[in-house]
């Protein structure tokens, strides 16, 4: 079964490259020929194409046009494992098409999008500026050997662009009804309090460090940690886990484990948690360790030209007005904020990472037009 699109009037149609995508067995760190069915089809309408491997990771970033405005879209072609296959009804790399739906692992996520955008710029024809794809096969598992990597090489070549657009399945209900604008920052934390372990019947022979680590967590969840922004919710701290591991009742544990979430806003920074964190603990006063692990920060591109022009795109395509969201997880976008203005726009993503993953049709052809009609509006051709 052939993992590439048949011929060149393929490429306005998003249909064929999403199934070769899908084809292509790409659970992530694997690209099992994914990166080549974008690379091809870019090729094709004359995109220059750099591969970029680091570590076991293939990366792809294609550029055509040398002049600005430069718009890049961002995407990965990895996708999670299919589960149990029990809950599949049909092959998961085969991209079948049934009752209208394309289905198959990455279908939604984001597979589909890759294609719609590729088709895009197939039916845009020449604009004036630069489009470029920065495509990863590191986004569903660590994100370290993928977009942020290929971003540093970018800002060495002098490639960034002007803004970015992120294919994420970010619609809820009907397609451009989301535009994310933002996401929340997101960390973990392990914390270890040490006690003095001894016999429940002589708790002043013993430290219990259950009791510190319950005060602790009292102390951190007693109150909110704000009350919102303009732009988001109120940040979350969540207990996700607590851990003694003593199997006895009548013994006082030596030590006690807890391992917490934050997804936090702009009012909030992954090193005024942390010190928010390590301030707690001392206040307690008892021996422990605390490791920090910072997956994003926060960060929000606030309405101006450019999320303008999503705006106008979605309405002209959809009819519909797309509400401004910074909700849910992470994705690569928490990246390239860091360098340029960066939303994402996608497909209803219902289904995402779900058994029969699917996307119909006539939706993933509809948001091809609607990148199209993005193209035309960001680069000033529409």
């Amino acid at each position: 079964m052939s993992k590439q699109p048949s011929n060149q009037a393929d490429l306005t149609d998003p249909l064929p490259i999403a199934q070769a995508l899908i084809r292509a067995k790409s659970v992530t760190p694997a690209d099992d020929g994914a990166i080549g069915v974008v690379e091809s089809a870019l090729e094709q309408l004359g995109f220059t194409c750099t591969r970029l491997r680091f570590g076991p990771i293939e990366n792809l970033y294609a550029r055509r046009g040398t002049k600005g405005p430069h718009l890049c879209f961002a995407g990965h072609t990895d996708v999670v494992p299919p589960g149990d296959l029990a809950g599949w009804t049909v092959d998961p790399f085969a991209a079948e098409i049934r009752d209208g739906l394309l289905m198959g692992r990455g279908a939604t996520d984001m597979k589909g999008g890759v294609a719609a955008f590729i088709a895009a710029v197939a039916q845009a024809g020449e604009v004036p500026g630069s489009i470029s794809f920065l495509i990863t096969g590191d986004e569903e598992a660590d994100a370290v050997d993928g977009t942020v990597k290929v971003l540093g090489w970018m800002a060495e070549q002098g490639e960034i662009p002007d803004m970015a657009l992120v294919g994420e399945p970010t619609s809820k209900a009907e397609l451009g009804d989301t535009i994310k604008i933002g996401r929340r920052g997101s960390m973990n934390a392990a914390i270890t309090i040490h006690g003095i372990q001894g016999h429940a019947a002589y708790p002043q022979r013993a430290d219990n460090p259950v009791h510190r680590l319950v005060r602790v967590l009292h102390g951190l969840t007693a109150k909110p940690l704000d009350e919102g922004t303009d732009w988001f919710e109120p940040s979350s701290l969540q207990v996700t886990s607590f851990d003694v591991g003593n199997p006895a009742t009548n013994v006082i544990p030596g030590v006690a484990k807890a391992k917490l979430n934050i997804r936090f806003n702009d009012l909030h920074t992954g090193a005024s948690l942390s010190a928010m964190l390590k301030e707690a603990l001392e206040r307690e006063g008892a021996r422990h360790e605390l490791d920090i692990s910072i997956s994003g920060e926060s960060f929000v591109t606030k309405p101006g030209p450019y999320v303008e022009a999503l705006r106008r795109a979605v309405r002209a395509e959809t009819g519909r007005e797309p509400a401004l969201d910074t909700g849910g997880g992470t994705s690569d976008a928490r990246f390239i904020a860091r360098y340029c203005p960066v939303a994402e726009l996608g497909a209803v993503g219902t289904t995402m990472h779900k058994a029969d993953e699917s996307t119909p049709v006539e939706e993933l052809r509809a948001l091809s037009r609607l990148y199209a009609r993005v193209i035309g509006e960001v680069m000033g051709g529409a």
